[in-house]
C-alpha cells in the first residue's frame, strides 16, 4: 500500500509543478501539507471581465481513486450557473478516472468562462468587483467561507393601499450572557 501511496504523491507533485509553469502566478499555494492550492481563472489575460477562483485539495488517493475536492469562489456565481460548472467538472473526473485532471478542469472553467464573456456583458456590478478585488487567493478563501449572500433581500409587498393589518408573533427577549467579551442574547 506504501507503494501506491508514493506514486500517487509523485503523480502529485508533477502535476502541481506542471501547474506551476504553466500558470505562474496565477496559481498559489493555500497550505502545501495539506496539499491545497488556489487558482485564479479568468476569460482573458489583459482585460478580464469574469474571474474565479478555483480551490482545491488533494486527498492522498487522488489521481488514482479520489478526485481532488474543489471549491468554486466567485461573487457573480449561483444558482444553476454553479450547479452546471460542477457537473461540467464531475464528468470530467468520470471521463478521467485515476488521471491527473487539474489542468482540464482550469482549461474547462475557462473555456466557460470565456463563452459567458461572449454572450452577455457583465452588469455594472459585476464589473466593478471584477476591477476592484485584484486580490490575492488567499483572500478569496476569506470570502468563500462567508455565506454566499449575507445580505438577502427580503420579498415583502408593502403598499401604502394594503388596509389589512398583519399580527406578528411575540419576540421574547431573555438575559443578555456576556462570555469572553462578547455578548449575546
Amino acid at each position: 500500500m506504501a507503494e501506491g501511496d508514493a506514486g500517487s504523491d509523485q503523480r502529485q507533485n508533477e502535476e502541481i509543478e506542471a501547474m506551476a509553469a504553466i500558470y505562474g502566478e496565477e496559481w498559489c499555494v493555500i497550505d502545501d501539507c495539506a496539499k491545497i492550492f488556489c487558482i485564479r481563472i479568468s476569460d482573458d489575460i489583459d482585460d478580464p471581465k469574469w474571474t474565479l477562483c478555483l480551490q482545491v485539495m488533494l486527498p492522498n488517493e487522488y489521481p488514482g481513486t479520489a478526485p481532488p475536492i474543489y471549491q468554486l469562489n466567485a461573487p457573480w456565481l449561483k444558482g444553476q450557473e454553479r450547479a452546471d460548472l460542477s457537473n461540467s467538472l464531475e464528468e470530467i473526473y468520470i471521463q478521467n478516472i485515476g488521471e491527473s485532471i487539474l489542468y482540464l478542469w482550469v482549461e474547462k472553467i475557462r473555456d466557460v468562462l470565456i463563452q459567458k464573456s461572449q454572450m452577455t456583458e457583465p452588469g455594472p456590478d459585476v464589473k466593478k468587483k471584477t476591477e476592484e478585488e485584484d486580490v490575492e487567493c488567499e483572500d478569496d478563501l476569506i470570502l468563500a467561507c462567508q455565506p454566499e449572500s449575507s445580505l438577502k433581500a427580503l420579498d415583502f409587498d408593502i403598499s401604502e393601499t394594503r388596509t389589512e393589518v398583519e399580527e406578528l408573533p411575540p419576540i421574547d427577549h431573555g438575559i443578555p450572557i456576556t462570555d469572553r467579551r462578547s455578548t449575546f442574547q
